[in-house]
């Protein structure tokens, strides 16, 4: 087809430079298109615009409809109190410094639905724990937000995982028809997020020993102060987290079981969910933990609390739309293959990635505008799709364990008391661990597959 050439570029660089100016996401991506619209439509964008935003809500329904039914469910399991007492059954048994960070590390992996859930959870059942071990607040927002998004990318049930199934099947790309299937064979190859989780113990057990400001909190601790400068100034705000009703763990085992199971058996995360939702009023209701009326404003409360995960992916299918209007794809292609060797396109998909992820702090926006990029641009030069969509996941996941003033490490630092500075100067060192190790894997990686 024909192609606008250099200038097809134009929107995502206003996507990129706004979201880096403004730390904002959907405005970007719908200013983005919008330029989009404009470039190919000239004087009649507006009413191209938004029929072509009116087209993409009706065709992505179904997504509208996971992302609702999920926020349900994970308000559901936050309110009564299930999450919560399943990880604090967990912080028993944490006896010693090593085993804090184990169970953290563990807690963190199991309650795998949602980064937001899994740092408020976990943070919450174990800081009191880690401060009587005398583990310092920067180690344990660093162990916290370790099992966030990278255990979150690596489950096909979870919140990340829904978003690249969605793009997936925008995209064309299933496994025996199936985009569920070909996300399961994209998870061996999220590198970043691999070797994030599995440093957490080894870190906690002392063989990777830490360095630079961690290792200082470290020493702090030892000496009986666990908390960090910050802390006494932000501790009032914090007590709000400990106000968090707590009930059996079996309260949120079942219903996260039976969602599970029901999404592996029929191989549609919708009709998991629903079962799911279902699930939490026949056990949550009855048990008097919430009344129906309760069980409903919930409801309603997680349905409005997944709108913004909802614009940012129509937000992107528009910008999307308006890409292949321009010919972005066929043009990034066209340029890239005389210069680019098919063997190093998953290490460069990762790095660039990365730094848009951590510059932008938008870390499903980068996946939403990179993937139809770089995954047809993979096909075309023969290299490995999957291994294409491995890199982009785990640029997406470094971007939420790395960038300080995103959601993720935002609610990290706030649930052990620590800044957002903080949490930079501490944790950014120890991170190039895995960053540098996944650039090595997925340069590996492009030879071998």
């Amino acid at each position: 087809m024909d192609t606008y050439g250099i200038v097809s570029l134009v929107p995502v660089l206003v996507v990129i430079i706004t979201a880096i100016i403004t730390r904002r996401t959907v405005e970007p991506l719908i200013l983005g298109a919008l330029v989009g619209y404009v470039i190919v439509y000239k004087g009649s964008f507006f009413t191209e615009f938004l029929s072509g935003f009116s087209t993409v809500v009706a065709d992505n329904a179904w997504f509208v409809l996971v992302f609702g039914f999920f926020g349900m469910v994970i308000v559901l399991l936050e309110k009564s109190g299930g999450a919560l007492g399943f990880a604090d059954w967990g912080a028993k048994i944490a006896k010693t410094q090593g085993m804090t960070i184990l169970i953290t590390w563990i807690l963190g992996i199991l309650v795998f639905i949602d980064d937001y859930l899994n740092n408020l959870g976990v943070g919450t059942a174990m800081r009191n724990i880690s401060d009587k071990n005398k583990i310092p607040r920067e180690l344990m927002a660093y162990t916290i937000n370790s099992t966030g998004a990278p255990v979150c990318v690596l489950v096909p049930m979870s919140s990340w995982a829904i978003l690249m199934i969605s793009i997936y099947e925008d995209l064309g790309v299933t496994s025996g028809g199936s985009s569920f299937a070909a996300y399961l064979q994209t998870i061996p190859f999220i590198f970043y997020a691999w070797v994030a989780v599995l440093v957490v113990p080894l870190i906690g057990f002392k063989i990777i020993p830490t360095w630079g400001p961690m290792k200082k909190a470290q020493l702090r601790a030892a000496d009986g102060d666990v908390f960090s400068e910050n802390y006494h100034k932000t501790h009032e705000e914090m007590e709000g987290y400990t106000d968090v009703k707590k009930s059996s763990p079996w309260f949120f085992i079942i219903p996260m079981a039976i969602l599970i199971a029901v999404t592996l058996i029929t191989n549609d995360i919708l009709i998991g969910m629903a079962v799911g939702f279902v699930v939490c009023l026949v056990l949550f209701v009855p048990a008097k933990l919430m009344s129906l009326g309760e069980f409903c404003d919930h409801s309603l409360e997680g349905f409005k609390s997944m709108v913004l995960v909802t614009a940012i992916v129509i937000s992107a299918f528009v910008l999307q739309t308006a890409n292949t209007e321009l010919g972005l794809t066929e043009y990034v292609i066209s340029a890239a293959e005389p210069v680019l060797s098919a063997n190093l396109l998953p290490v460069i998909s990762f790095v660039v990635c990365a730094f848009i992820a951590m510059c932008t702090g938008s870390f499903w926006g980068t996946m939403t505008i990179a993937s139809p990029i770089l995954i047809p641009l993979a096909i075309s030069m023969g290299a490995n799709p999957i291994l294409a969509g491995g890199a982009i996941v785990s640029a997406g996941a470094f971007g939420s364990h790395a960038c300080f003033y995103g959601d993720a490490a935002t609610l990290a630092s706030a649930v052990t008391g620590i800044s957002n500075t903080e949490y930079a100067k501490s944790a950014l060192p120890m991170i190039a661990l895995p960053t540098v190790l996944a650039i090595i894997l997925f340069t590996v990686a492009g030879f071998i597959w």
